[in-house]
């Protein structure tokens, strides 16, 4: 186990004045044991940054210590890491057993350390049964499993996961996640986790870096980042639904939307909304409003801070999600099953001061 230090990390394609800048210089500590989840778009960066910790891409600037130790011109073999890819990599014509023994024989480990490591890995994974079937005679969960037995096997000083849940099905990937969970608790060891999955990275994450082309928005524990999002980039991200942001006029207490096309698939362009605030909004201009559809409730008329018709319904058991336009695009409500609107009802919903998230209108970051 070990700390891994990022200092000033960087990443360019090519060189000159056609150089590409990819990652834009990051800055993150990971305590010894802890586990942190990259999570960010395709295409944000997340894959390079963890490719670079592993040695499998060459870092432009800055440092990465893993231990303490500098590891930008070690080969990804010297580093102490194991990394568990999306698509399995396991060998075709090795059995479960061969592919997690393979890494510790070609290291010289000897055979009878292989054999008692191999074992309980398996032992833990419920694998144990599978030991002499080829990788084509297993299910995707248990293919992903082999590929984390090969990794814990080594006994690292760092996991890196790149993304090892994306091919399995809704059901497989809790079933997974909690699998990981029980085996942080048991090994304690460093690690960091790539995914463009909202809530596997909250939960599983002790801490989140938030990635958004190649920059670290922002870096903290799951409910931090959930409650107080540092940038209109990762409010919108993180949570499912999404938050609603209004972009709109503060004057006081009231906030007037502006009117733009519709976030979805609508004919019609949504429409302003002259918001009554419950507390003044932290300066007058223009500004942007963030409410998450679980803060917005449906009110009595008269105590409604605003209302929108409702255009679609989308009924999950217990609780449902209004979507209607206002605000410049689409808004989101989540109501309780046993009050579901119909569609072309005028939903008048309130929310409380404590709910309000307010962002700059042209930089995106967070102001109160």
């Amino acid at each position: 186990m070990a700390a891994v230090e990022l200092r000033g990390v960087r990443k360019s394609y090519g060189s000159g004045k056609n150089a590409l800048e990819v990652i834009h210089g990051i800055d993150c500590s990971v305590a010894d044991g802890e586990f942190i989840v990259l999570v960010g778009p395709s295409g944000c960066g997340k894959s390079t940054l963890l490719r670079m910790m592993a040695g499998l891409e060459e870092i432009s600037a800055g440092e990465i210590a893993i231990g303490g130790r500098v590891v930008n011109q070690l080969e990804p073999k010297d580093r102490d890491v194991a990394m568990v890819f999306q698509n399995y990599a396991l060998y075709p014509h090795m059995s479960v057993r061969e592919n997690m023994a393979y890494g510790l024989k070609i290291r010289g480990v000897a055979a009878a350390e292989i054999a008692t490591r191999v074992e309980r890995a398996a032992a833990m994974l419920e694998l144990a049964p599978y030991l002499d079937r080829r990788p084509r005679e297993l299910s995707g969960g248990q293919r992903q499993r082999v590929a984390m037995g090969r990794a814990i096997v080594r006994n690292p000083q760092v996991f890196l996961f790149d993304e090892p849940l994306s091919n399995l099905d809704a059901k497989l990937r809790v079933q997974t996640r909690m699998e990981l969970q029980k085996l942080h608790r048991e090994f304690n060891t460093t690690s960091l986790y790539v995914t463009h999955d909202q809530v596997e990275a909250m939960t599983l994450g002790q801490r989140l870096i938030v990635m958004n082309a190649g920059v670290a928005e922002q870096i903290g524990a799951p409910m931090e980042v959930y409650a107080k999002p540092a940038s209109t980039f990762v409010a919108g991200f993180i949570g499912s639904p999404a938050m609603n942001l209004l972009r709109g006029e503060a004057q006081g207490d009231r906030f007037v939307t502006t009117a733009t096309s519709a976030a979805i698939a609508l004919a019609t362009p949504a429409p302003p909304l002259s918001i009554h605030l419950p507390v003044p909004a932290p300066r007058d201009g223009p500004l942007v409003l963030g409410l998450r559809p679980e803060h917005l409730v449906p009110a009595s008329a008269g105590a409604a801070r605003f209302g929108f018709a409702v255009e679609m319904v989308e009924s999950l058991g217990a609780d449902s999600y209004a979507y209607g336009l206002g605000g410049g695009g689409t808004l989101i409500a989540r109501v309780a099953a046993g009050t579901v609107p119909v569609v072309d009802e005028v939903l008048p919903l309130t929310f409380a001061a404590q709910h309000m998230h307010w962002f700059d209108a042209a930089n995106g970051k967070r102001v109160a």
